[in-house]
């Protein structure tokens, strides 16, 4: 979702702005796994932040973002480089930036 925020396709047709969507899921998906003090605070400030700004967002004029062309293949292009990225992320990135293994 985040790079289909950058290739017109299909999703970011149905997501409006999928930057926006990721930040739901991953604030949730966290707020899920996490139950103590600082977490709630952290993923809900988030949670609330991408919520308040979609609200906001439908009350505005939408101007374009700058992006690729639109093109054919742009949604598959999101999907498997976000499936790549995500899975390094995961297997990787994950502890050495945050300190936790997800798995």
């Amino acid at each position: 979702l985040l790079l289909a925020a950058y290739l017109p396709g299909r999703i970011k047709a149905a997501a409006k702005h999928p930057m926006l969507v990721a930040t739901k899921l991953w604030a949730t998906a966290h707020l899920l796994a996490n139950g103590n003090l600082a977490d709630v605070l952290l993923f809900g400030g988030f949670l609330a932040w991408a919520v308040a700004d979609r609200i906001s967002m439908k009350q505005r004029a939408q101007r374009p973002l700058p992006g690729a062309p639109a093109g054919r293949f742009n949604d598959l292009i999101a999907v498997l480089a976000g499936l790549a990225l995500y899975a390094l992320f995961i297997t990787v990135g994950h502890r050495w930036l945050i300190g936790v293994a997800p798995f």
